[in-house]
């Protein structure tokens, strides 16, 4: 007998701190700030929280932020892997946790100074001896040094196969930049992007320029996971969660994955998506909104295909029918996502599911949004996660 976890548990409280290049204050301050704000957001005390997770690259341990907030003693705590693609899995952890009776109140976080500390995109070239890394060494003698470098071989592969063009990378840059025109907390907030700036941006990996890449951010953000029952008590509408998966596939490495037979698709993405899909119940026609993780343009529309809105090549097609807008089919990434808001790893795309699910996103869709699919990192184990209205 299969033990579902659909219904099992709810997002009851989302915190987020400001963002900002700069944050002046410890990583530590952000997480006890993202945690304490996620209690607010739910109504409850942080004295009630009984479990924590994080990501393996969260500098914070468990301990310290217990201790800096005030939570009561801890039955459950953990970690997952891989960067941004830990995104969805620690809300899976929680979720489990919650189910199994392992603990009541679990929070989801992660705080970075991701800007004026340790910066993502520095690459990890002072890093290779250690096994987790070693991989990268194959790639690095080519000039392969940074991830912008590791995306672009497959982003121009794809784009050779398909026939996607630099404007169709420019159309989901600029839909994302036209979404954070609402969003006071976003960086590209008052700063509007237009195609001819876009094209004319400097190029920093081919085919990837300026804007094809998300942001450096410092900042945190938690998301509050307990039973649906409890959740329903709480003073926030809850996003029910539906559906949520991790997967990783055949031939996966962290970012790169050259090495298998084909590079135009995201099978891992597929397989998280099939899964969450089963749990729920649903399909993608169920879906309404997105928020895709979006390190970089080209994601976007490989994860089209891999979540089944449309056939293989066709994603450039659906961007160019404005789906991602918000009066289109799929409206995505509607606080600005990773691109144009902050980059938090993916935490805050997570957080921007529930608030679509409210119907509070400062860029909310014009139509009712009843579900919603966010994603994890791309090219690393990932995960899906389809939200639900209560």
């Amino acid at each position: 007998m299969t033990f579902s976890l659909k219904d099992q548990a709810a997002i009851a409280g989302i915190g987020v701190t400001p963002f900002s290049k700069s944050s002046g204050v410890s990583e530590l301050s952000l997480a006890a700030q993202c945690v304490v704000a996620a209690c607010d957001d739910a109504g409850i005390s942080p004295g009630d929280i009984d479990g924590l997770v994080s990501y393996t690259l969260d500098h914070n341990e468990e301990v310290d932020v217990a201790r800096a907030v005030g939570a009561r003693d801890l039955t459950f705590f953990s970690r997952v892997h891989y960067g941004g693609g830990a995104a969805v899995g620690t809300i899976l952890q929680a979720v489990m946790a919650v189910a199994s009776g392992q603990a009541e109140n679990v929070v989801c976080y992660r705080a970075m100074n991701g800007r004026s500390g340790k910066r993502m995109g520095q690459g990890v070239s002072g890093q290779i001896i250690t096994s987790s890394y070693i991989h990268y060494s194959w790639y690095m003698a080519y000039g392969m040094l940074v991830p912008g470098s590791w995306i672009a071989m497959i982003a121009n592969k794809y784009m050779h196969e398909y026939g996607v063009t630099r404007e169709d990378l420019g159309r989901v840059a600029i839909s994302q930049r036209n979404y954070a025109q609402q969003n006071p907390r976003a960086y590209g907030y008052g700063k509007p992007l237009d195609m001819e700036t876009y094209l004319a941006s400097d190029p920093i990996a081919s085919p990837l320029c300026l804007y094809d890449f998300c942001q450096e951010t410092d900042g945190g953000c938690a998301i509050l996971v307990t039973s649906a029952d409890r959740a329903r008590s709480l003073q926030r509408k809850p996003a029910i969660i539906r559906g949520v998966s991790q997967a990783s596939t055949r031939g996966q490495e962290e970012m790169t994955s050259f090495y298998r037979e084909e590079l135009t698709s995201l099978p891992e993405m597929q397989l998280a998506g099939e899964r969450a899909y089963a749990m729920a119940g649903l399909g993608p026609d169920d879906i309404d909104a997105a928020c895709l993780y979006d390190a970089f343009t080209s994601e976007v529309i490989m994860q089209l295909e891999s979540f089944g809105f449309c056939g293989p090549g066709e994603g450039k097609d659906m961007v160019r029918d404005g789906a991602l807008d918000r009066d289109g089919r799929l409206p995505n990434n509607t606080h600005g996502g990773l691109i144009s808001e902050a980059y938090i790893h993916g935490m805050n795309n997570i957080a921007e599911g529930v608030r679509l699910v409210r119907g509070e996103s400062t860029g909310q869709p014009d139509k009712a949004v009843e579900h919603v699919l966010v994603s994890s990192g791309v090219g690393v184990p990932t995960g899906a996660l389809i939200l639900g209205r209560d």
